[in-house]
């Protein structure tokens, strides 16, 4: 089996640490994709950076709100398409594939815990499989090889700066 990463926790630079890795890796010439969940694919500065270094990205999300409680059918679907695509870049042999926010998709129960277990169960010792997001369940922390948690310590964001081009997005 691959090696599974987890990047967790509440501070910032979790999709930032995956996309650093997706830029590694394709400087050495490794197949590398990102599927993101929850995320639309409006021209999130990581995106763009990525595409011009010829590497995959997909996303799987609209603009609205994902009301954890009760989310929409087309949340549940896009999150239910972004995994099957994640199967298949992994099944055609990828080096790296980075499923960003998924830990998040799990928890707003988009996808089920016991699919991306599955999942990571059929990873070829090939794929190394990293997974972002907040909120990473005990049972996947399990599972993984490598887990760091980003703690935030202080953020501008509590003085009221809110998310720049470029920083943030």
């Amino acid at each position: 089996m691959g090696y599974v990463h987890i990047y967790t926790g509440n501070g910032k630079g979790k999709t930032t640490a995956a996309f650093g890795l997706a830029m590694r890796a394709a400087g050495r010439g490794k197949r590398v994709c990102i599927i993101q969940f929850m995320k639309p694919d409006d021209g999130y500065g990581e995106q763009i950076s990525a595409r011009k270094l010829g590497i995959e990205v997909y996303a799987f999300g609209t603009n609205k709100f994902v009301n954890k409680n009760n989310p929409s059918d087309e949340d549940i679907e896009l999150a239910q398409n972004a995994l099957k695509l994640a199967k298949s870049k992994i099944n055609d042999g990828y080096d790296l594939v980075i499923l960003d926010e998924l830990n998040v998709a799990i928890d707003f129960n988009l996808v089920s815990l016991n699919d991306v277990l599955d999942l990571i169960s059929q990873l070829p010792e090939t794929t190394e499989l990293v997974i972002t997001g907040r909120y990473a369940k005990d049972d996947l922390i399990e599972k993984a090889d490598l887990v760091t948690e980003m703690k935030e310590i202080k953020h501008y964001f509590r003085k009221g700066v809110l998310a720049r081009e470029g920083i943030e997005y």
